[in-house]
C-alpha cells in the first residue's frame, strides 16, 4: 500500500551526522520542508551540501525556532544538554514538535522541553548509516523504535511511514535494553568479522572478506530465521581436540583475537549445553582449554597500546 504524506512540515535539524543528514533528506523526498541544519564538524558540513543542497546552516537556538519539528540526532551524551540548553533558551516553544533519534533514551529526557509544552517523541533507527545517499533506500522497511505519549503515537508513526520504515514501541523502561540488543547484535559482530578477517590474513588469505562473505551472510539468515538451533562448528560438536588447535594458532599468530574467541566460546558452549546438544563433561573440557588459554595470553587492551 502506497504511503500518503501528511501536511507538509517545516523541519529543523540538530546534530547533521550520519543519521541526521540521511533522515532530513528522505523526509525531504517525502515533501516536507528542511528549514535549518546545525552541524559544527566539517564532515557535517559536506554532508549537508552533499544531502541537504540548499538548506541552511546555523545555530541549534535558530534551527530550533524555524522548525515546527526539530529533529534532535546529536549523540546520546550530549542530547540532555542540548535539550535542556534549547529549552531554557526558548527556542523550543509550546506546541512544537521534538523528536530524537537515541536508541538508549526514551521521554525522560525530552522533560525540559515537554515543561514548556512541547510534544515529545523518541526515534530510533534500528540501522547503521554511511551518512551518504547509500542510506537513502536503506530506510525503506527499517524498523524505527518509538516511544512517545499517548497523544504523539499517531504522529510520530506518520513520520516514521514518512521516512518508509517500520515502527516498534518501546515501553520507556526497555529503552536502554533495546539499545542494547542492537549494539551487542551490529557493533559487535563488525568487531567479530574484523577480527575474522584478521585471523584469515594471518592464514594467507589474499581476500578474507571474500572468502567470510558467503559463509557469514547464510550464518546470519539461519541465525535469524532458527536461533540458537543454527549453531554449528567444534564446539557445538564438542570437537576438544580441534579447539585446543585454534586455541595454539591464535595464540601464536592472532594473540589479539584471543580475548574475543574465548568469550564467545564460553557462551556458545552454554547455549550447547542448555539446548542438549552438547554433554557438559565435553563442554567442562572444552572450558578449562577456553580458560587457560586466555590465562596464558598477554593482551594488552588497544587503548593501552594507543598510549604507549
Amino acid at each position: 500500500m502506497t504511503h500518503t504524506p501528511r501536511a507538509r512540515l517545516r523541519i529543523g535539524v540538530v546534530g547533521a551526522g550520519r543519521v541526521g543528514a540521511v533522515l532530513a533528506a528522505r523526509l525531504r523526498s517525502a515533501g516536507h520542508e528542511i528549514v535549518a541544519a546545525a552541524g559544527e564538524s566539517d564532515a557535517s558540513a559536506h554532508r549537508i551540501a552533499d544531502l541537504l543542497p540548499g538548506v541552511p546552516t546555523e545555530k541549534p537556538s535558530a534551527v530550533a525556532r524555524r522548525a515546527d519539528l526539530l529533529l534532535l540526532t546529536v549523540p546520546d551524551d550530549m542530547l540532555g544538554n542540548v535539550v535542556s540548553m534549547l529549552s531554557a533558551s526558548g527556542a523550543i516553544r509550546e506546541g512544537q514538535h521534538v523528536v530524537h533519534t537515541s536508541g538508549r533514551h526514551g521521554l525522560d529526557v525530552l522533560a525540559p522541553a515537554q515543561e514548556v509544552g512541547a510534544r515529545i517523541a523518541a526515534m530510533h533507527p534500528a540501522m547503521t548509516f554511511t551518512g551518504t545517499a547509500l542510506d537513502l533506500d536503506r530506510l525503506d522497511g527499517c524498523v524505527f523504535g518509538l516511544t512517545a505519549p499517548d497523544a504523539e503515537r499517531a504522529f510520530v508513526a506518520d513520520l516514521v511511514a514518512d521516512l518508509g520504515g517500520s515502527p516498534m514501541w518501546v515501553p520507556e523502561s526497555s529503552r536502554t535494553l533495546y539499545h542494547a540488543g542492537l549494539a551487542h547484535g551490529a557493533n559487535h559482530l563488525v568487531t567479530l568479522v574484523t577480527e575474522a578477517m584478521e585471523m584469515l590474513t594471518a592464514a594467507g588469505a589474499d581476500d578474507p572478506a571474500g572468502t567470510l562473505r558467503p559463509l557469514l551472510t547464510a550464518a546470519l539468515d539461519n541465525a535469524l530465521e532458527h536461533g540458537d538451533a543454527a549453531l554449528t562448528g567444534p564446539i557445538v560438536r564438542g570437537d576438544v581436540n580441534t579447539v585446543a588447535a585454534h586455541l595454539e594458532e591464535i595464540a601464536a599468530k592472532a594473540p589479539q583475537t584471543m580475548p574475543s574467541y574465548v568469550a564467545l566460546g564460553r557462551a556458545t558452549l552454554g547455549r550447547a549445553v542448555t539446548d542438549g546438544r552438547l554433554l557438559p563433561i565435553r563442554a567442562l573440557k572444552i572450558h578449562q582449554l577456553l580458560t587457560e588459554a586466555l590465562a596464558e595470553t598477554t593482551v594488552a587492551p588497544v587503548f593501552q597500546r594507543d598510549a604507549r
